[in-house]
């Protein structure tokens, strides 16, 4: 791609989308920059495109040969602090008019592709992810401290990691860096980028009404007053005792 400055033709324009569509349809990128020039924000803009689209991503810095240790320390410091987002990024300092430094990117190509591809078991996931809990557990937000209980594989190129429990939604964006980081160490996953999805566990009868013959129905208060009751018995037991004596004559 040229500088954006320098895009003036439609021909040129059209080339610059079918460049965004080869990122897209790509295994492995390899983004190469040139030493003798300003990191400039269209850079930036096409790696963060390489990001966003999952691919893998190798960084080849170009006319390294060409310049200085002092300018050379400055531009590894420019491009640590521009390309913070791409530390899973393998970086080369090449010549390509020389060839030298070139074995190593096609290297690391592979590795990245291999990275990027990977088939990830589900019980070693788990694993893992147990044992990141158990040396550092998730903050509490508020009430909620969230529970992290198995892993398994969502996707391929970018790989994705599926993680359920219950409170997921309250996991900090440092604690999902944290995983991350762990997850790239354990898998050697150097080259690709890695996503981290939470899947969280629902109550299935949280929105559900209960039936209506499971609600207990209203009390309906009593008309009668407990003396009517008494009297009631009272004139029971009175017409019992004055029968007795008839059915006692008429013997």
């Amino acid at each position: 791609l040229r500088r954006k400055g320098k895009v003036f033709e439609s021909i040129e324009k059209f080339s610059v989308i079918k460049t965004l569509q080869s990122i897209e349809d790509a295994h492995v990128v390899i983004l190469v920059l040139d030493a003798q020039q300003d990191i400039s924000d269209q850079d930036a803009h096409i790696a963060g495109f390489v990001v966003e689209s999952g691919r893998a991503l190798v960084v080849a810095v170009n006319k390294w040969d060409g310049l200085d240790s002092y300018v050379r320390n400055q531009l590894k410091g420019a491009l640590e602090s521009k390309f913070k987002f791409l530390d899973f990024a393998n970086f080369h300092y090449v010549s390509a008019l020389k060839g030298e430094g070139l074995a190593h990117v096609f290297r690391s190509v592979d590795d990245a592709y291999k990275a990027a591809t990977a088939d990830l078991s589900t019980p070693q996931l788990t694993r893992t992810l147990i044992d990141a809990v158990a040396k550092q557990s998730p903050p509490r937000n508020g009430i909620f401290r969230p529970k992290l209980r198995y892993a398994h594989q969502g996707g391929r190129n970018p790989p994705v990691i599926v993680i359920h429990g219950n409170a997921l939604d309250k996991v900090s964006d440092s604690y999902k860096r944290y995983l991350e980081h762990v997850f790239r160490e354990v898998f050697k996953l150097k080259g690709t980028p890695l996503r981290i999805q939470f899947n969280v566990s629902q109550n299935p009868f949280a929105d559900k009404k209960p039936p209506d013959q499971n609600r207990r129905k209203p009390r309906v208060p009593s008309t009668g007053s407990s003396s009517g009751k008494n009297a009631s018995v009272r004139k029971s037991d009175n017409t019992s005792a004055k029968v007795a004596p008839k059915s006692k004559r008429g013997i």
